[in-house]
């Protein structure tokens, strides 16, 4: 009877202190346009941080016929897929978050800035929402635009990182569209400033 016991009585204890790690280590999430709080978070510290993966959400090469020429971002939020043409019908493909219902939108832009480890500054309307937040936050590690950004002509809406991958393929933002960290880097380091970013 008490070896049968024991297993149980130490199973449930290592239970109840993983899940007090993780409570702790996980970090909010908060998108650039609109922060959502989580309790929960998967994977450790640097799933977290730079997420990637096998999944089905994951980067890779399809085929992809368009007339757009190389170098072009096309956004599906339908999708929740981001793809950057590389020409001969070809195109690497990018899980994303994207806006939730109400926030998201259309249109064409270009980049017209890159930023390494980037700043936040929540635009006035988010501080009317939420006046809790911080007014500045320098970039880093828990900074909600994640390792990069890059931003779209002269709006607020940025494409960029996320300490929480477990968002990638979900509506939760305000218009931004958000990237693994891993995914983020991949991408910021094949497209140039000036590129058309087109989202449908």
């Amino acid at each position: 009877m008490r070896t049968r016991v024991l297993p149980a009585v130490f199973g449930a204890i290592l239970a109840m202190v993983c899940a007090s790690v993780t409570a702790f280590a996980a970090p909010p999430n908060f998108d650039s346009a609109h922060p959502v709080e989580r309790s929960r978070s998967s994977g450790g510290f640097f799933e977290r941080l730079f997420g990637g993966g096998s999944g089905p959400m994951s980067r890779r090469t399809v085929s992809f016929n368009s007339r757009y020429k190389p170098g072009t971002i096309v956004i599906s939020t339908r999708e929740r897929r981001l793809y950057l043409v590389t020409g001969e019908g070809q195109a690497l493909r990018y899980g994303i978050g994207v806006g939730r219902i109400g926030f998201t939108w259309r249109g064409v832009h270009r980049v017209s800035a890159k930023r390494e480890w980037p700043d936040w500054t929540p635009p006035p309307q988010m501080l009317r929402r939420r006046p809790d937040l911080p007014r500045h936050m320098k970039g880093g590690e828990e900074n909600p635009l994640g390792a990069r950004a890059l931003y779209l002509g002269s709006t607020l809406f940025r494409i960029h990182g996320s300490n929480e991958p477990e968002t990638i393929g979900t509506a939760v933002s305000s218009g931004c569209f958000r990237l693994t960290n891993e995914d983020v880097i991949d991408l910021y380091d094949r497209v140039k400033v000036g590129a058309t970013v087109v989202v449908q």
